[in-house]
């Protein structure tokens, strides 16, 4: 699933080239689609015909198209391969073109939502007095946001019996870091993934929060990670910070800092790579 700057990335362009526009009519093409909007396709069509998007939002990996004078958005589940893409309306079908919105307008382009393994989807959900939909409410801050509270995250991070990694990865904590960016923040902060989160001091995890802001902002600047050609953004352009990547798929390359190899492991039906010389292994306790 794409994380928080590859989101961000297209929220960016979905705002340029969306915000504002009525739905004149909407196709759902496959109905895997739309399964997490409950009432069906048809419905979902029904209901977006004839109203006006506002500028998208997003929280954490989490984005939406708010709806002008309405109370519900429609929440976009990138998944592991959804693209939101606007193309003009003349050009050819993708392959995997799963949902079309075409606007009531002169421009010419609409919204395509494409998705080869299915995964993720479009739906539409109530937003509460804070314009959040209701299903992603319980999703903490990103550290990007203004509002992100540095001091509660640390109390959290001090209380919970949990190592790092698992934290930095539990969006009801901090959201927005997926495995990417959780192993390039730790290498960065010389931590290891399975530090326990109750022996980090204070400016130890101010100090993690600002290599998350400042990996995230980086990424940001490049487009965000492609390791294939699924993640791309609404123009359809893959992002390039796969290439500045210091730890994440560097599995036996020198470290760029001391120079061992890195190493991999499993880890939570995932992979960690860390370097075993710049992040220690916690003691064992016991």
């Amino acid at each position: 699933m794409p994380e928080l700057p590859e989101v961000e990335v297209v929220r960016r362009g979905l705002e340029r080239w969306v915000t504002g526009r009525s739905v004149a009519s909407a196709d759902v093409l496959h109905p895997r689609a739309v399964r997490r909007h409950l009432a069906g396709g048809e419905d979902f069509a029904r209901r977006l015909t004839g109203l006006r998007f506002a500028a998208p939002l997003r929280r954490g990996k989490y984005l939406w198209l708010p709806v002008d004078d309405a109370p519900f958005a429609v929440l976009a589940h990138l998944g592991m391969s959804g693209q939101l893409l606007v193309q003009p309306g003349e050009a050819p079908d993708e392959k995997h073109l799963r949902v079309r919105l075409r606007f009531a307008d002169e421009l010419g382009t609409e919204l395509r939502f494409v998705d080869q393994r299915t995964f993720g989807g479009l739906s539409l959900h109530d937003t509460g007095p804070d314009g959040l939909p209701d299903v992603i409410a319980h999703i903490a801050r990103d550290p990007l946001d203004p509002l992100f509270d540095e001091d509660a995250f640390h109390q959290a991070l001090r209380r919970r019996r949990t190592t790092v990694k698992r934290a930095l990865l539990d969006q009801s904590l901090i959201s927005g870091v997926g495995n990417i960016y959780a192993d390039e923040a730790l290498w960065r902060s010389r931590l290891h993934y399975d530090r326990p989160t109750a022996t980090l001091t204070r400016p130890r995890s101010a100090e993690l929060l600002t290599h998350i802001r400042a990996v995230m902002t980086a990424a940001l600047d490049v487009g965000g990670t492609s390791f294939d050609s699924l993640y791309v953004n609404v123009n359809g352009e893959s992002g390039y910070f796969d290439r500045s990547l210091d730890a994440y798929g560097r599995e036996g390359e020198p470290c760029r800092r001391c120079g061992t190899p890195i190493r991999r492991r499993p880890w939570m039906n995932r992979s960690s790579y860390f370097c075993p010389r710049c992040q220690r292994p916690p003691r064992a306790t016991g």
